[in-house]
């Protein structure tokens, strides 16, 4: 098949699922194409059957703000008819999957161009919720040919939120679990801790809807028990007050602030624990690179992580803004060596059974032959 992929090229989730599908689905012998304003972060590298066509943005004095979905959409079409695409595989509601539709409708004449969106999580319980955009967004959810979300709970959110009627999919996200493996010799460790202290683990956007400072909380709590550090991955909106809440609970040199990370197999090797406390989570992929990498995992109960950590199984799931039962579960793994260790393989079997790619991505290829056919 002929595929274009459009997608936000920044760290991100969807970002990140859009690229590793691409790279896979090249890897299989299709032909790739992705159409965006950059180059995706995770596509640094030649990729056989990939191509980049990158979206250039005019500007105009009459225009005061850039015309991107505009831009994005001509693209598209022309992409299309050069290359001779099947499909257009848009991840993210907005503009992506509105752009698709006016580059389907301005091909009409030539070709059926079909379209498939991916509902990723803020597209549609944050973003498309604004009342200028609802519209919008279920418009184009219900153009698409086909639909599908990463989770059961943002398929639900969609058709409870937008009155959808439409077939939608679930899909998970999937990880690369031969490239996400437990290392056995780490060097990161010792530097990070030189006593044997135990590390956990957080890694996100820190915006405030992962309620990064709670990860700190717990934190808090567990180290007065065991000798233990944390490093916190990523950077974001709430990293400021973040240093600022490690200082005011004069937590000094336990509490490391790694920045944007690209090196994360060896990071995520060289901890004992991933804490997750998001306030909403459409599914969770920085958990499942854990659990890949043999971690057990400490969530909030909400969004599409229930359906990736099993609890009392691969970790332990507490309610929003409950530091206290975190850091009692957090405790209760790290000081049971036995229970530790049947957790850390129950993760890394899960992720390898449930979630690797070569699980995951031919659900995709099976839907868009099927839509294709029809």
């Amino acid at each position: 098949m002929k595929i274009g992929i459009t997608c936000y090229p920044t760290y991100g989730g969807s970002g990140v699922i859009a690229t590793e599908l691409g790279k896979e689905l090249a890897l299989r012998g299709h032909e790739v194409h992705f159409i965006s304003y950059a180059l995706p972060f995770r596509l640094s590298h030649y990729v056989e059957n990939i191509v980049f066509h990158e979206v250039e943005i005019s500007t105009y004095p009459l225009f005061e703000f850039p015309l991107y979905s505009l831009s994005l959409a001509s693209k598209m079409v022309e992409v299309a008819e050069f290359e001779k695409l099947d499909l257009l595989h848009v991840h993210y509601a907005i503009p992506h999957a509105t752009s698709a539709y006016l580059a389907k409708e301005m091909l009409r004449s030539n070709r059926d161009l079909k379209i498939f969106t991916t509902l990723h999580g803020t597209d549609i319980t944050l973003v498309g919720l604004e009342p200028s955009f609802l519209p919008l967004v279920k418009f184009s959810i219900e153009r698409s040919d086909g639909v599908t979300t990463v989770s059961r709970f943002l398929k639900e959110k969609t058709i409870t939120n937008y009155s959808i009627e439409a077939d939608i999919r679930v899909i998970p996200n999937f990880v690369d679990t031969n490239f996400f493996k437990p290392e056995s010799t780490c060097d990161f460790r010792k530097t990070i801790a030189p006593k044997g202290e135990k590390i956990l683990v957080h890694t996100s956007n820190f915006r405030p809807v992962k309620r990064v400072p709670d990860t700190i909380r717990v934190f808090e709590k567990v180290q007065k028990e065991i000798p233990s550090k944390l490093i916190l991955v990523g950077d974001g909106p709430d990293r400021s007050e973040c240093e600022r809440l490690t200082r005011q609970l004069d937590l000094g040199d336990s509490v490391k602030f790694l920045g944007k990370q690209e090196g994360l197999v060896e990071i995520l090797s060289s901890s004992d624990l991933f804490l997750i406390p998001s306030q909403s989570e459409s599914f969770g992929l920085a958990a499942l690179e854990a659990m890949a990498c043999g971690l057990p995992v400490i969530s909030s109960s909400v969004g599409g992580l229930p359906e990736l950590v099993k609890h009392n199984e691969t970790g332990f799931i507490a309610e929003i803004g409950d530091v206290d039962r975190m850091a009692k579960y957090t405790l209760e793994l790290l000081s049971n060596e036995k229970k530790y260790k049947l957790f850390s393989e129950n993760s890394r079997e899960r992720a390898v059974n449930k979630f690797d790619k070569s699980k995951v991505v031919p659900l995709y290829e099976e839907y868009y032959e099927q839509i294709l056919k029809s």
